[in-house]
């Protein structure tokens, strides 16, 4: 029973690659708002930002 929890264990992402793919999905939004900013001016960088990460997760799902 061990060896299975330890090989699930494995196949997640580590603290620190959490961290660096949420820093990278900061970095894409943060880099994108301001065109998308241009085409709908009452968007805020938040709605922005959760927009991506909504869009990010669908796209991870497609690909596993």
């Amino acid at each position: 029973m061990k060896p299975k929890m330890r090989e699930s264990a494995d196949k997640r992402p580590s603290g620190n690659e959490d961290v660096r793919k949420e820093m990278a999905s900061f970095l894409r939004a943060l880099h994108s708002y301001p065109e998308r900013f241009a085409r709908n001016p009452g968007l805020s960088f938040e709605e922005h930002c959760s927009a991506l990460a909504r869009t990010g997760k669908a796209e991870s799902r497609r690909r596993a």
